[in-house]
């Protein structure tokens, strides 16, 4: 006779897991990572191997003497904030710092709530923020991309893209930019080999297009009207040329790793398609308006810790409907 199994639901699997989808978003991310290699070489290999290590271990350490219990570093989630960590940082910061936004990001950011599944904001751009705020100068000092690429400490430095427009200097064009050849963070540099994982993700279905797509739709957009209207609203037009220019915001930064790769955490954004879209516009506002008018030359980490806040708010004005509904 066959025994009744009570169970709680979903009874009814799709196949997908959290492995699944861990390790999916790791491979999207293979086309960045080998364009860092190629640009920042010995450095970028260093930094990534460190923060995963580092990112692992604590997660390690803390389930198993903390909550007393066992280790879930297999379900790649701590790889993952290990590499987007990274992915946050110059290819030359010192390897103690990558220790103290790891521990940061796994043991404030996402332990010190519970977990996977409980964290309210995004842990890598809990320990990236950290980093920034608590270490700016080697946070803001960037690497020549290409130009010593088995060098790690020692390299020749010089400023972002969004640095030299932020501070009125003359800056790389925009297909320079979006193909890897600038300073930045070892994962954002270039915009090509961040959308081959974009659609990798979307032919995969983990995630959807609304939220990528109403952050870069919303930046556009901002940034065209301001760069049309600022010289006929008494504002310089070299100053709106060089400030409001659409395709430099859009190829910059780390817009495109933030939209694709950190904004669409499962955890800290919203539940409904309507809600997605909502909090990509206003991450988009946000960033634009810190990186035009705020003391950061790049507001992307801010916007989203900042709209990971509001998720609660969005997904009680903007739910899901429920099965069955119409």
């Amino acid at each position: 006779m066959d025994k009744l199994i009570i169970s709680p639901s979903p009874h009814i699997h799709s196949g997908d897991s959290i492995e699944r989808n861990m390790y999916g978003v790791l491979i999207a991310l293979v086309p960045a990572f080998l364009v860092s290699l190629w640009c920042f070489g010995l450095g970028a290999l260093i930094v990534t191997a460190v923060s995963v290590l580092a990112c692992v271990g604590t997660e390690f350490l803390i389930q198993r003497f903390l909550f007393k219990r066992e280790a879930t570093i297999g379900d790649g989630s701590a790889v993952l904030t290990g590499v987007l960590l990274a992915f946050n940082l110059p290819s030359n910061l010192p390897f103690w710092i990558i220790i103290i936004g790891a521990v940061v990001a796994i043991g404030i950011g996402k332990m010190s709530f519970g977990g996977l599944g409980n964290n309210i904001f995004n842990p890598a751009l809990v320990g990236r923020v950290f980093l920034l705020i608590s270490f700016p100068a080697q946070m803001t000092t960037w690497p020549l991309a290409g130009e010593f690429p088995m060098t790690y400490l020692d390299a020749e430095t010089g400023a972002t893209t969004l640095s030299l427009l932020h501070f009125d200097g003359d800056f790389a064009s925009f297909g320079t930019s979006a193909i890897g050849l600038t300073g930045g963070s070892i994962g954002e540099i270039s915009e090509i080999a961040l959308l081959i994982g974009f659609i990798y993700l979307l032919f995969r279905k983990i995630i959807t297009w609304h939220i990528p797509v109403s952050v870069i739709g919303t930046v556009a957009l901002f940034t065209t009207v301001m760069w049309l209207l600022m010289p006929h609203l008494g504002g310089d037009a070299a100053t709106a040329a060089r400030l409001y220019f659409p395709l430099t915001h859009l190829t910059s930064g780390g817009l495109m790793l933030g939209a694709v790769f950190m904004a669409t955490d499962y955890v800290t954004s919203p539940m409904s398609r309507s809600g997605m879209i909502v909090y990509g516009v206003g991450i988009g506002i946000i960033t634009v308006l810190i990186r035009c008018y705020g003391a950061y030359p790049e507001g992307m980490s801010f916007a989203i810790l900042i709209m990971n806040a509001l998720t609660p708010l969005v997904n009680t004005y903007f739910k899901p409907k429920h099965f069955g509904g119409k």
